[in-house]
């Protein structure tokens, strides 16, 4: 989640480390009335939004550029065609692109909701806010992810 939010897996590793320090300076607060791991997780996106909103002058890390140009993990299963893993890579990419083009208010939820598998409620208390929220947030960002992409394959295909 942390990776698809901060478009950089180095970005995402150095936020994880960070959110697991200060966990473990706040776990006295931990009061156990939500899931341990919803308690971190919600402290991993507080941070990951800190981190943006920190680094959003100084523009696309070098891991971010890298990762954009195509080094990416690829599809090795053997009853692929030669073209698959960078079809695969490239529809990764627009969606990747797709992705970072959206608020934090819809993309966090709906990173959570479908790559994350995490149920509505879990989302819901992670947010700490209603579960009606939740499922307008991932169908808002659902509408929104899709007209990007639209907009990306178009721009695409301009070229």
């Amino acid at each position: 989640a942390l990776t698809h939010m901060l478009g950089s897996a180095e970005d995402a590793k150095d936020v994880a480390q960070d959110a697991f320090v200060l966990a473990f300076q706040k776990l006295a607060t931990f009061r156990g009335d939500a899931l341990f791991y919803s308690w971190l997780f919600r402290i991993a996106m507080n941070a990951a939004v800190n981190f943006r909103r920190k680094n959003r002058s100084l523009g696309a890390s070098i891991e971010a550029a890298k990762e954009h140009i195509g080094l990416e993990p690829t599809d090795q299963r053997r009853d692929t065609s030669p073209d698959q893993p960078i079809e695969q890579s490239e529809r990764q990419r627009l969606v990747r692109d797709a992705l970072a083009q959206m608020t934090e208010e819809f993309r966090i939820p709906l990173v959570m909701a479908e790559m994350e598998e995490m149920k509505y409620e879990e989302i819901a208390d992670i947010l700490k806010c209603p579960i009606g929220t939740v499922r307008s947030r991932i169908h808002r960002g659902r509408a929104e992810l899709r007209e990007k992409l639209k907009r990306l394959l178009k721009n695409e295909e301009d070229l």
